[in-house]
């Protein structure tokens, strides 16, 4: 039976939004259409984006590049089974993401979501372990880590400080270093790396990988940290031959000011997790890379095979998007503009740590984050933000603003004004 109300009413009763209640609900707006970076509302009003729909529409919304390779490859085939077939859209881009990363990097697992993506990193260096006949089930990472919503996911977040707290009774459990403190540009603090240094020691034989994410901690609490933290973590990992797991779903495709954000550290992972910004935004796909050797390895165990399969792996008009999304990128304008974007950033967000409410500023490439001493009232925020003809969604104490690399002088302008005119 059809239930016949309004659009609103309906959503706000019937429609479970991300992290929040069913009961009472945070606000929802009901969005008309989008182009560039600019959102607009069924009411009329123009809002403009601060988040890249959280980091992955970086080329705005609405790109003709991208609408057209999606066109042109409905017209052949939507989607089709990866298992018994394959088509030129996923061979190009298996062949593309090995190109665009380092060249240990060889053999690459579609799936549909970054969560899905991290959940295949897991089960490779499981069975990576297992088949050489050890078996390890300890995974290290950092507190005030996020890695994703699903199980395996949620059980290499921080278990104390996550939004995943509720469900440490239900989780496999892991090992947890200190998050790194020291910041991005400051002097490299060499005990920085000791509680890392003491676990991985300690637990050698029982840890079957690391995985963190490189550079930037994301809705863990949007930490930014030192190149040569993760530049330890590597050269304590080759030290004791565990696998290193990187994960760039967020960082991913410029967003650091790098392409990938473990560039400022010079190194490369054993296992790459990417998502997000993979297909500029306009559909959900994820990417594990891992080496030969690796893959290898996990092939000839007693199953002969990966057992994992996910039903929309390797979508066709998913592949196509990424494939159109790395072209634009291979064209490297995206670095003068995220550059100009930190550079903005610096010069107008900087001054508000001199503001009595703000406990710290952090800014890195394409993304600037406020944090505040208290907890942020997000309804009440978002609805001044709103009426200054911006879109921003803060949690906790941040505010955090990562637009979309096309986001024009103008229109960051009245952004970053909009946030300052928040503290005034």
């Amino acid at each position: 039976m059809f239930i016949k109300i309004t659009k609103k009413k309906f959503d706000k009763n019937y429609i479970w939004h991300p992290y929040t209640s069913i009961t009472k609900p945070l606000k929802c707006y009901l969005i008309k259409n989008a182009k560039g970076a600019i959102l607009k509302l069924k009411n009329g009003t123009n809002l403009i984006d601060g988040m890249s729909s959280w980091w992955s529409c970086i080329h705005g919304y609405n790109n003709s590049i991208l609408n057209k390779s999606i066109k042109k490859q409905l017209k052949k085939i939507s989607h089709i089974m990866f298992g018994g077939f394959t088509h030129k859209e996923a061979i190009k881009l298996c062949n593309n993401l090995i190109n665009i990363t380092p060249k240990k990097l060889k053999c690459v697992f579609l799936a549909d979501s970054g969560s899905v993506a991290i959940e295949i990193a897991l089960k490779m260096a499981l069975q990576y372990w297992q088949s050489k006949g050890e078996y390890r089930k300890k995974v290290l990472t950092l507190k005030q880590g996020y890695h994703g919503d699903t199980f395996g996911a949620m059980s290499v977040c921080d278990p104390e400080n996550s939004m995943h707290n509720i469900y440490k009774k239900y989780l496999t459990t892991h090992i947890f270093a200190e998050s790194p403190k020291c910041k991005f540009n400051n002097i490299w603090d060499k005990n920085d790396i000791n509680s890392f240094k003491y676990l991985i020691s300690k637990h050698s034989k029982e840890i079957a990988c690391v995985i963190l994410e490189p550079i930037v901690q994301g809705a863990g609490g949007m930490k930014i940290y030192n190149p040569n933290y993760l530049k330890k973590v590597s050269e304590l990992c080759k030290k004791y031959k565990i696998l290193l797991i990187l994960d760039e779903i967020a960082t991913g495709f410029g967003r650091t000011g790098k392409l990938f954000a473990f560039e400022h550290s010079k190194i490369i992972p054993d296992i790459l997790c990417l998502g997000k910004s993979l297909t500029g935004g306009y559909m959900t796909l994820s990417a594990t890379i891992t080496t030969k050797k690796i893959a290898n390895i996990i092939s000839n165990n007693k199953s002969g095979c990966f057992m994992h399969g996910p039903t929309f792996m390797g979508n066709p008009l998913a592949c196509s998007v990424a494939n159109a999304n790395i072209k634009i990128l291979n064209k490297n304008k995206w670095k003068k503009k995220v550059k100009y974007i930190e550079n903005y950033f610096k010069k107008k967000l900087i001054p508000l740590i001199n503001y009595d409410k703000i406990l710290d500023i952090r800014i890195l490439g394409a993304i600037g984050v406020i944090e505040t001493f208290n907890f942020i009232d997000t309804n009440k925020i978002q609805r001044f933000l709103i009426n200054n003809g911006v879109w921003v969604k803060p949690f906790r104490k941040l505010i955090y603003l990562m637009p979309p690399f096309i986001i024009k002088k103008k229109e960051l302008k009245i952004l970053i004004n909009s946030i300052i005119n928040l503290f005034k």
